[in-house]
């Protein structure tokens, strides 16, 4: 038996994911809400752990990508600098799925 085929007993491989992917998961998520995400739907959107998502959040921040308002229900936003950036990254998305590449 193959593993990952139907009626298969081990699970399939999941892919790697890089720091980078990470990165635009969350950025997407933030972006989906109407760049207005609480931590509980970046979580579940971008496949994330308590622990790491709180990670990733801190880098983005101190990366200039993304801002976190409210005290109490902490909400996460794109900042200018996030917004271009998500920009610049669905052009050169769609530029390496034209020859076959997945970023």
């Amino acid at each position: 038996m193959i593993p990952g085929e139907p009626g298969s007993s081990t699970k399939p491989v999941s892919k790697y994911r890089s720091q980078f992917r990470i990165y635009v998961d969350v950025m997407q998520v933030i972006q989906r809400e109407k760049n207005q995400a609480k931590p509980t739907r970046i979580l579940y959107g971008a496949n994330l752990s308590h622990d790491r998502l709180i990670k990733y959040l801190e880098e983005l921040k101190s990366l200039g990508v993304i801002q976190e308002s409210g005290t109490e229900d902490k909400v996460y936003s794109l900042t200018q600098k996030g917004i271009e950036f998500m920009n610049n990254f669905k052009k050169v998305e769609s530029f390496a799925s034209a020859f076959g590449f997945r970023i």
